[in-house]
């Protein structure tokens, strides 16, 4: 009999699964991943709300180090027409920072660090197509500057590209309850195995706080955008506009870009690109006026959210050094002015 008791108690162990490695705490990712977060300052100019002319603004954001050559994933609302950029390291070290690649429509852009703090934590990367509705995670940033502070929470849902923010229609997303906040855009979100899964965008409140509707651009979203493609960087920033208001505008097409900022030293700026120095209140909403209309660039018409993607593709297509052509409308007049590729 006793035999027979070892025997199946052998057996019993056998087929019984192995034990799952130890979970790690929601305290454990922090210290494990904390040091690849870093914190974004940035500084532009910006037309006043009265009168004309530029006044300084600044930008706080977040983001993550992913690779040992010091670049750095963000958000492109945080940096996009930026003149300034630091990239501020867990102890206070800053260092100084330039896009060198940005697609707007997913809310992305990749900064090259002009050097490597000594000892910075380089972030792993996941497939986010492995994440799954339900699963734990955890976001580290900036909010209201407050540096390195942790939310947690649920993947309340995937969205995929054009179904939740028309102005962002390449971006798969992930909706979470973690809390997100001004200061949390462009840094990331981690799974429970410390893995960046995603770069958090925005929220969607109508409060003006968190309200549990939290979106994060997927990581594959982020390395196809960022590192396969390379998405061209214009430093310029502008809105769509068209009907009344582009009468309004003499606009001699339904629809075109009128730029809003333009970061110095950028593509744009260098290209004679002018941004808005005066804000307007149309219609009950205000615009930054003034500036440049864009109509065309390279002959490609600038008509919807999609021609703007087209048109960072074409460009990102070029050699660099090769030589494009922006069409505006200045101060009533239609005019050429010559890009080069950086």
């Amino acid at each position: 009999m006793r035999t027979l008791v070892m025997a199946m108690v052998t057996i019993s162990t056998l087929l019984w699964p192995p034990p799952l490695a130890t979970a790690q705490s929601v305290g454990q990712v922090f210290d494990k991943v904390n040091g690849s977060v870093v914190v974004i300052r940035a500084k532009s100019q910006d037309a006043p709300d009265s009168g004309s002319g530029f006044v300084s603004f600044s930008e706080t954001g977040s983001g993550v180090l992913i690779s040992a050559d010091g670049k750095v994933m963000t958000a492109s609302h945080v940096v996009q027409a930026m003149d300034e950029i630091n990239v501020e390291f867990i102890g206070g070290e800053t260092v100084r920072a330039r896009v060198v690649a940005s697609e707007p429509a997913a809310d992305l852009s990749l900064l090259q660090l002009e050097r490597m703090p000594r000892g910075a934590l380089v972030a792993k990367l996941a497939d986010s197509n492995a994440v799954r509705v339900g699963d734990p995670v955890i976001v580290i940033g900036a909010p209201y500057g407050l540096s390195h502070s942790l939310t947690t929470g649920l993947i309340s849902a995937r969205w995929p590209p054009n179904s939740v923010y028309r102005r962002m229609p390449m971006a798969e997303f992930f909706q979470t309850d973690a809390v997100i906040n001004t200061g949390n855009s462009g840094g990331p979100m981690f799974n429970m195995t410390g893995e960046v899964i995603g770069i958090v965008s925005h929220n969607i409140s109508k409060s003006g706080g968190s309200e549990g509707l939290g979106f994060v651009v997927t990581i594959n979203t982020a390395k196809q955008f960022l590192l396969e493609k390379h998405s061209f960087w214009s430093g310029m920033e502008g809105e769509l506009v068209s009907g009344r208001l582009a009468a309004l505008f003499n606009v001699p097409q339904p629809v075109a870009l009128l730029v809003t900022a333009v970061a110095k030293d950028s593509p744009s700026a260098r290209a004679g690109v002018r941004a808005g120095d005066m804000k307007a209140t149309i219609g009950g909403q205000t615009y930054t006026v003034g500036g440049d209309i864009i109509l065309k660039i390279d002959g490609l018409v600038l008509g919807t959210v999609a021609d703007l993607v087209k048109v960072r593709e074409h460009l990102g297509n070029l050699a660099s050094g090769k030589t494009y052509t922006i069409t505006v409308l200045r101060a009533g007049k239609v005019m050429d002015l010559t890009g080069r590729v950086p």
